[in-house]
């Protein structure tokens, strides 16, 4: 806890981890309202599908071009107007009249969140290496406090009874106290790394690192998605219970981002990461013994696993030679988003053709190929030492 405790004594640490829980707490406001603009605005679900495709859209549009923008305005620059932009789109969605604008409306959203999360990422690797503290993990563990922020703030609907008036009150909150604290991180620039030429030697780790965080973000999509269903339908668990896996993914994922920064400085980088996939790999096989409450005890581990393979990518991602902080972020986050949509659809389809057991003895498998991926890491960052 080390890390959190630094955060929350440090407005330094503080500014950047609250633009983590800022992204959550508007992107998770607006996912409250999914089902009243759905209804408002008569379209089926195909159709929301669609549109929700946009907002993806707009995230992978902004990939590619990121890195150069955040280079070009400075990385704590480009933070704090990811913060601006964030909050000026996030109204966008609930204004819409039809489709063609909400469609619109997602597009920008998704573009502004796809940009301040690599800038944000960027900025945090960027303070770690200026004050070698690590606080990437806690940060992480930031967002997953704006989600449950923003699920508490479903139970302001009642209160406010306008989604504008509710979509209002959290931007004012989000960026009320980014303004106290952005003039803490805002003059930061990413450090200058002497420039090499194209080199296979410098990509092969982002590319071992990208297929990492494809899998893993696409087995936390899986698990979002199917964990209810596999709790319903393979352990025959009660209805009381059939959300009780995500519930327990979600807390021990927060959890273990507040402490993942101990212990990666504890036993470093590579090995936290093989560390999260071996716990990973131990709550999939209690899952897959199809007892109720092993299940939930397995999705809870599997959260504690994964929740600090992603933080420690990014700062892996961001530390590469020969390759500058904002690109290795970029690409880290970009692949990652990929597993993150892709995944649950391939899962999706492997419980249709075959069953649940097969869809996440997949998942199983792929986090041992994390496991062994791990290994080659090992080698690469061997080698260039």
């Amino acid at each position: 806890m080390r890390s959190l405790r630094l955060i929350l004594t440090n407005p330094r640490y503080f500014g950047p981890a609250w633009a983590f829980a800022s992204l959550n707490i508007l992107f998770g406001t607006w996912a409250i309202y999914i089902p009243v603009v759905k209804e408002d605005l008569g379209i089926d679900k195909a159709t929301l599908g669609i549109a929700l495709f946009f907002l993806s859209l707009g995230v992978f549009m902004v990939f590619p071009v990121a890195s150069r923008i955040v280079n070009f305005l400075g990385v704590g620059r480009a933070t704090w107007i990811g913060i601006l932009l964030l909050c000026f789109t996030a109204l966008f969605p609930l204004m819409a009249n039809s489709f063609i604008t909400l469609a619109l409306a997602l597009f920008f959203f998704g573009s502004a969140n796809g940009f301040l999360d690599i800038s944000m990422n960027t900025l945090v690797t960027e303070i770690e290496k200026e004050d070698q503290q690590k606080f990437m993990s806690a940060s992480h563990g930031f967002f997953s406090l704006g989600g449950v922020l923003a699920g508490l703030g479903s139970f302001l609907i009642l209160v406010f009874e306008s989604r504008m008036l509710h979509m209002l009150a959290a931007i004012l909150l989000v960026l009320s106290i980014n303004l106290v604290f952005h003039k803490r991180y805002r003059h930061i620039k990413a450090a200058p790394i002497e420039k090499e030429p194209f080199k296979l030697k410098n990509f092969k780790p982002l590319l071992l690192l990208g297929i990492v965080s494809f899998v893993v973000m696409g087995s936390e999509g899986a698990i979002v998605d199917w964990s209810g269903l596999f709790l319903k339908e393979v352990t025959l668990a009660p209805e009381t219970l059939w959300g009780a896996g995500f519930l327990g993914f979600q807390i021990t994922m927060t959890l273990g981002r507040f402490l993942g920064d101990a212990i990666s400085a504890r036993i470093g980088s590579v090995k936290i990461v093989a560390l999260g996939a071996s716990i990973a790999i131990l709550g999939y096989l209690f899952v897959l013994l199809a007892s109720t409450y092993l299940a939930i005890a397995g999705f809870a581990l599997t959260g504690l696993g994964f929740s600090v393979i992603i933080p420690e990518l990014f700062r892996i991602g961001g530390n590469v030679k020969g390759v500058e902080s904002s690109q290795g972020v970029a690409f880290i986050a970009g692949t990652g988003y990929s597993g993150f949509l892709v995944g649950p659809v391939i899962l999706g389809f492997l419980a249709e053709q075959f069953s649940l057991n097969t869809s996440f003895t997949v998942l199983l498998g792929c986090v041992i190929l994390v496991l062994g991926t791990t290994v080659l890491l090992r080698r690469s960052r061997v080698k260039q030492s």
